[in-house]
C-alpha cells in the first residue's frame, strides 16, 4: 500500500510532484530507493539527496584522545532536550566510556557499565528523568598512527559532526578537511574506493534520463556516449572528497589542497543527527486545542 507518508518522505527527497511521486512508488512497490533512481531516470527527479532526511532531534559529538576519537549521535524527541545539561552530560559519558572501550558494535556499547550501571539502564534512566525518549543511536571509533593527524569538527552545536584522519598534515588542515567533509558530505575519499556497482548504477540512470530526453535522444550516438560519460564522471566527482572544490577558495580542488601541503587523507566519518529518521509529525492546532481543555 502506497502511503501518504510514503508519498510526502519521497517528495522531500527528491522535489518532484506529489502524482509522480505517487506513480513511482506504485512503479517500485513502494521502494523509496528505487522510486528516488524511476524519478531521475524520467528525468522528473534531479538527483538522488544522499543524506536522507535530517528529521529526528539530539546531538552528534566528537572525543579525541590521543590516537583515538570517537563520533556520536544520541537522538531525543525535541531539539530543546538536545540542550538540557544532564542530556548534555549523558552524550559526554557515552563518548568517553565508548572510546576507553571501543565495543564492537552497538549491542557491546549498550551492555558497558557507565558510573556503576549498563550504557542501556543509564539511557533508560535519563528517559525517565527527562521525560522524552532517549536513544543512543550510532557511534564510530576511529584510530590513527603517529605520523597522522585528527581534524575534528561540529556544526551548529552538534547538529553535524565530522572527523577525519589526515597523514602528513598540521592541526589546521586537518580541521579544514573535517570542515569540507561536514558541509560538502562526500560519501568516500577518492573515486578508487567507490565500488563498481555504484558507478554502474549512476550509469544506468543517465542512460535512461537520456532515453526519456527527446532532444539528447537524437544526437549521433558518439555525442550521447560522451554526454553519459560525462554526467557519471561529475556525479562520482561530488561524492569523492579529493575531487570537491575547496570550500574555503571556491575554487581549487581538495586534492590540489592537500598536494600543495604534502598530505593525504586516510579516512573520514560524518554525521548528521536524525539522518534517514523520520520525524513524528506534530499537529499544531491539535496540541493547542488540547491544552485549552487542561
Amino acid at each position: 500500500m502506497i502511503t501518504a507518508q510514503l508519498v510526502k518522505e519521497l517528495r522531500e527527497r527528491t522535489g518532484a510532484g506529489m502524482m509522480d511521486c505517487k506513480k513511482a512508488l506504485e512503479a517500485n512497490d513502494g521502494n523509496i530507493e528505487a522510486s528516488i533512481d524511476w524519478l531521475r531516470e524520467k528525468g522528473i527527479a534531479s538527483a538522488q539527496k544522499k543524506s536522507g532526511r535530517i528529521a529526528a532531534e539530539g546531538t552528534s559529538s566528537v572525543l579525541v584522545e590521543g590516537n583515538k576519537a570517537v563520533i556520536i549521535e544520541v537522538n531525543s524527541e525535541t531539539d530543546f532536550v538536545a540542550k538540557n545539561d544532564q542530556f548534555v552530560k549523558l552524550v559526554s559519558d557515552l563518548e568517553h566510556v565508548i572510546l576507553a572501550n571501543n565495543p564492537a558494535d552497538l549491542d557491546a556499547a549498550l551492555a558497558l557499565d557507565m558510573n556503576g550501571q549498563s550504557i542501556a539502564d543509564a539511557v533508560v534512566a535519563a528517559t525517565a528523568t527527562i521525560g522524552e525518549k532517549i536513544t543512543l543511536r550510532r557511534f564510530q571509533v576511529v584510530e590513527k598512527s603517529d605520523d597522522e593527524v585528527f581534524g575534528s569538527y561540529i556544526h551548529m552545536g552538534g547538529k553535524i559532526s565530522a572527523v577525519a584522519v589526515v597523514k602528513g598534515a598540521n592541526e589546521e588542515l586537518a580541521k579544514d578537511i573535517a570542515m569540507q567533509v561536514a558541509s560538502m558530505s562526500p560519501s568516500y575519499v577518492s573515486q578508487a574506493e567507490i565500488p563498481s556497482e555504484i558507478v554502474e548504477k549512476e550509469h544506468n540512470i543517465q542512460v535512461e534520463i537520456v532515453k526519456n530526453d527527446a532532444e539528447l535522444a537524437s544526437k549521433p550516438e558518439k555525442v550521447i556516449e560522451g554526454i553519459i560519460k560525462g554526467r557519471v564522471s561529475k556525479s562520482m566527482q561530488d561524492i569523492s572528497l579529493v575531487d570537491q572544490i575547496f570550500f574555503k577558495d571556491g575554487k581549487s580542488k581538495v586534492s590540489q589542497v592537500l598536494k600543495d601541503a604534502n598530505a593525504s587523507v586516510t579516512t573520514f566519518v560524518r554525521y548528521a543527527v536524525g539522518e534517514g529518521i523520520e520525524k513524528r509529525e506534530e499537529d499544531f492546532a491539535a496540541e493547542v486545542a488540547k491544552a485549552s481543555q487542561i
